[in-house]
């Protein structure tokens, strides 16, 4: 945990290295990004390569949004029956197109979960990295107040 938390509390933040720890853990996250003026969540399996976050897509809505907004926040989360976590990551996504940067994102090991052709390698470079650790438990009674 973060010097700046103490273990028992509900709410702590996580450091750099604890969130990319947690992201690695897991390949389901929410892409936020904005079309027509309205914002647009997409889940999108994904892995962790050198501190960027890689997704493939094929053409499309995400694969357009993610072009046309250079900043993107990404979400991924998890939790069990004690506590929970969230990383939110704040940054610019680009399409990759050289040979170099697609044989990279191809050995990052990210496969389509449905029978889909997806092509398209998108990496997302954190500008802003967030993490918190949740723990469970019941809410707090609330003294002061009078009947």
């Amino acid at each position: 945990m973060d010097a700046k938390t103490s273990s028992d509390a509900p709410v702590t933040e996580l450091s750099e290295s604890e969130s990319w720890d947690l992201l690695g853990s897991v390949s389901l996250g929410r892409l936020v990004t904005t079309v027509n003026g309205w914002t647009e969540i997409f889940p999108v399996n994904f892995v962790v390569q050198k501190n960027t976050l890689l997704f493939r897509t094929a053409e499309g809505t995400k694969l357009l949004t993610a072009a046309l907004n250079e900043y993107v926040v990404f979400e991924a989360d998890d939790h069990n029956v004690a506590e929970g976590w969230s990383v939110v990551v704040r940054g610019k996504a680009r399409l990759l197109a050289t040979s170099n940067e697609i044989a990279e994102a191809r050995r990052g090991g990210l496969y389509p979960w449905i029978a889909t052709q997806k092509e398209r390698f998108v990496r997302i470079t954190p500008q802003t990295l967030t993490g918190r650790r949740f723990v469970f438990g019941p809410e707090p009674e609330v003294t002061g107040l009078s009947s």
